[in-house]
């Protein structure tokens, strides 16, 4: 299975080189070299080729041969007239755009002409995001592809720098535990990280489910392409999800010998290698071998000891077994793994915001009570003087095997798979040179086994079906630990206590959880006409789960003081509990397609999504009594509805793409924090929201390349927002002495920004070097996000405009070498912002990566 093509900037597929008129009837025949992959078949003859331009039925001279002027066909023009009629419907502007092209299309230009006669189609991308093998514009949902070429020419190698080409997704990471991955503002809630909890966007590497959000952290390697789904997913793919999902496809192994290294070097001491190694085994068998590693200094310099911190260094194996004894039948075993060991996650001081706590309580007093001034009061100063150890070391590895069995008239698929996590880190959780807190983590050790197996139906029928059923198990053992130092009573208690009353008080505690999932699930499409084709799912998911949590505190100063008792368990105390949880439920949906021309396809989709439940792993409010409260241990599950109508369409024998998708979420039950107002040693716990939603519109254009030039643009307006939320946490300037609660129903969902886009062109042309003979290149992206919502303005992080730049020379012998630059501009910006612990008013933050400059060369064999 392969990608045809790509969204995004790449190098074209070309169109099929043979055309044959007989009469009035027009007969394209595809070269076996032009990309096709099976399964995936042309609604439509191609209109240009072998110098022949076509308009319905008859054969013309080429260009050359005719007088100046574009050509429009007559069914480009159906195409334009109905796609204004249908986009009208979905936004109020669409109108002026359809006019515009429906003029561009008249107009006479002979450069114009010159240039669309040797202009390609838009690549047609395969996607299985329907666990089938389809054109993605034949897909009736919103999705983004990127094939595996486009990102490693954009050199985006995680997800994090996926996002600035893709505006619907959303990613956040204070460290790799505590990350969020949200697509149209849904997902997880961002800072909250809690092992209890499923996530809102599943994560699909080859089929199989990354359960922990940290995998989004680790680069990709060798990969064919991924897929972005917008939505909830369930009825289709292995867990059930409410926001969507990252399908990631590995590339295979391969009978035919290839090889890949690319090196690259950078400025801030980055260095990457990447390499891959396909080919036969035998007559019946093939390998792959893949990997990748990372480094790049610290950005953060610390002043107290002189080490730099938030550096890089990563590394990713993968190996691959492809058994295919028969056309019919297949096995694909599959073993990774990765590993980060980095001094991370080191936040700068980034200033202070006022409170509604005395001012001896906020942070320029009490600083100046212990004659403390920050490393530096600029935070792209990158500077800080924390005094004790930081680190965020990660393992992540398993194995899967995969079988396919083709029966004619459906296919069988099979996926197990073992999977593991370990999460190392250390953290000075006040971020300063102060003993405030000295240590506060929470370890993980997480394993996960998966099977899932589904019957899909092969070929064009009237029917068409994917049905199967799946089971997930996951184990997660936590470690926790937050240890207080000499100053912390003074900090965070009273300057008029006891100084010792905390040094050296600490709480140690244990945190397990099962999860034990099952599955059926089914969909059919009906093709009720050539144009109308309905598409229903239903999936039924049964989960089980059990926790324990169990801490115990020791240390600080010994005392029978009640009073002074009370302030040590104010700051942490000692709790044990247990708790189960047993749910099912039904979700699905139901689609409905219709073709108004060949490349135009509109669509409406309603759709039920379901988040399991969860269980609080991080500690229970307590009663008067100070004993947990039990009823508050089990969280229930987000129940989503979610609508969305969408345009897909190819304009002027394809060479241009144009997407548009409007949408409206709305989730019961949402999973956040809220406040405990009773005045318990917890301020914050794991609970139910009433209600959140999301609305908006995406647009998705992209343009062949036409004269050398290419480009493409995607943009989201997303409008999110919490619609009943009583007692939330308070933004810092309204934080006082006493734990409150704030109501935020009305307020945007935290790190989403209501607008999103990303701009990129490259221009490509025959160059020779030296006797060299290939392609020089010039590319280029801007992404743009506005001000993300924040609960606090004083943790606004402001607009942001990234532009990337690169510049290369690609060689017919088969290797590549360019200059790139990301950043470029070297704006300053913020990807993580917050107030320290104790809520002083003091603010620190990750600042964003400056401009970045390199080299890479490329070779494939």
């Amino acid at each position: 299975m392969r990608s045809v093509g790509r969204l995004g900037p790449g190098r074209p597929t070309r169109p099929p080189d043979v055309t044959k008129c007989r009469g009035s009837k027009v007969e394209c025949v595809a070269s076996p070299t032009d990309g096709d992959s099976a399964g995936v078949s042309s609604a439509r003859p191609h209109h240009k080729a072998a110098g022949l331009s076509i308009i319905e039925n008859e054969c013309l001279p080429p260009p050359s041969e005719r007088g100046a002027g574009m050509t429009v066909s007559v069914a480009n023009l159906k195409t334009i007239l109905t796609l204004s009629t249908a986009a009208a419907a979905l936004v109020g502007a669409a109108p002026s755009w359809a006019q515009t092209i429906a003029s561009t299309g008249a107009a006479s230009d002979v450069a114009a002409e010159a240039a669309l006669a040797d202009a390609a189609e838009v690549d047609q991308v395969v996607v299985t995001a329907r666990r089938r093998e389809e054109n993605a514009q034949d897909v009736p949902i919103a999705l983004t592809v990127f094939g595996g070429e486009a990102l490693e020419a954009a050199g985006a190698y995680n997800v994090q720098q996926i996002t600035q080409l893709a505006p619907s997704l959303q990613f956040g990471s204070f460290n790799p535990r505590n990350t969020t991955v949200n697509i149209r503002g849904l997902g997880n809630n961002v800072g909250l990280a809690n092992d209890g909890l499923e996530v809102g966007v599943g994560f699909y590497i080859d089929g199989v489910y990354y359960s922990r959000p940290a995998a989004a952290t680790f680069d990709l390697t060798d990969i064919e392409r991924v897929e972005i789904l917008r939505g909830p997913q369930g009825t289709l793919f292995g867990k059930n999800t409410t926001a969507g999902a990252l399908n990631i496809i590995t590339r295979a192994p391969t009978f035919e010998t290839e090889a890949q290294l690319e090196l690259t070097a950078g400025n801030k001491g980055f260095f990457q290698t990447k390499g891959s190694l396909s080919g036969p085994l035998g007559e019946t068998l093939a390998g792959r071998v893949s990997f990748a590693t990372t480094y790049r200094d610290g950005l953060v310099h610390n002043v107290v000891n002189g080490r730099d911190y938030n550096n890089q260094q990563s590394l990713a194996l993968r190996g691959q077994l492809l058994w295919k004894p028969s056309d019919a039948f297949h096995l694909r075993l599959a073993a990774d793994y990765n590993k980060q060991d980095t001094d991370c996650c080191v936040l700068v001081f980034a200033g202070v915001a006022p409170t509604l706590k005395p001012a001896a309580a906020q942070f320029a007093a009490l600083a100046a009570g212990l004659g403390y001034s920050p490393a530096s009061r600029n935070p792209f100063d990158r500077r800080t003087d924390i005094n004790d150890k930081a680190q965020a070391n990660q393992e992540l590895g398993g194995v899967s095997a995969t079988a396919e069995w083709d029966l004619g008239g459906a296919t069988v698929t099979g996926i197990a798979s073992w999977r593991f996590w370990n999460w190392d880190p250390a953290n000075d959780a006040d971020f300063t040179r102060l003993s405030i807190i000295e240590r506060s983590e929470n370890a993980d050790e997480q394993e996960q086994a998966t099977l899932e197996l589904r019957v899909a139906s092969n070929g064009e029928r009237t029917i068409d079906y994917v049905a199967g059923v799946y089971a997930y198990w996951q184990d997660i053992d936590a470690r926790l630990t937050s240890v207080f130092g000499r100053n912390s009573t003074y900090w965070l208690l009273s300057p008029a206590l006891p100084g010792a009353l905390t040094d050296g008080y600490r709480s140690d505690g244990t945190a397990a959880s099962t999860t034990k999932s099952y599955a059926a699930f089914g969909q059919l499409t009906w093709h009720a006409t050539d144009q109308l084709s309905i598409t229903p799912g239903l999936r039924y998911t049964y989960e089980d789960k059990d926790a324990r949590f169990r801490s115990t505190v020791s240390g600080g100063l010994a005392t029978t003081n009640p009073t002074l008792l009370a302030y040590k368990l104010a700051l942490a105390r000692p709790q044990a509990y247990t708790a189960e949880l047993s749910d099912g439920s039904l979700s699905g949906q139901i689609n409905v397609s219709y073709k108004l021309t060949p490349d135009a396809l509109v669509y409406v989709n309603w759709a039920r999504g379901y988040k399991s439940g969860g269980i609080n792993l991080g500690g229970l409010p307590v009663d008067a009594a100070g004993n947990p409260i039990p009823d508050s241990a089990v969280i229930e599950p987000e129940k989503t509805t979610a609508w969305e109508l969408g345009l897909k369409s190819q304009l002027f024998d394809r060479r241009v793409t144009f997407n548009v998708a409007v949408f409206r979420t709305d989730t019961d039950d949402y999973q956040a924090n809220i406040v405990d107002s009773a005045g318990g040693t917890l301020k914050q716990f794991l609970a139910n929201v009433e209600q959140v939603r999301s609305q908006g519109v995406e647009l998705d254009a992209q343009l062949a390349r036409i004269g050398g030039f290419s480009g493409y643009l995607s943009a989201a307006y997303t409008d999110a927002e919490y619609v009943s939320y009583r007692n939330g946490p308070c933004p810092i300037e309204k934080i006082g002495s006493a734990t409150a609660a704030c109501d935020l129903s009305g307020e945007a969902l935290p790190g989403v920004s209501k607008w999103a886009a990303t701009l990129g062109a490259d221009y490509e042309r025959a160059l020779s070097l030296g006797g060299i003979e290939g392609e020089g290149y010039l590319a280029g992206e801007v992404s743009y996000r506005s001000n993300p919502a924040s609960l606090s303005a004083y943790t606004e992080v402001g607009d942001l405009t990234l532009v990337n730049l690169r510049a290369g020379f690609r060689a017919a012998k088969g290797w590549e070498l360019f200059v790139w630059s990301k950043n470029l501009l070297d704006e300053e910006y913020f990807q993580y912002l917050s107030a320290q612990t104790g809520n002083s008013g003091a603010l620190y933050g990750a600042p964003g990566d400056p401009r970045t400059v390199g080299v890479t060369f490329r070779a494939r064999y």
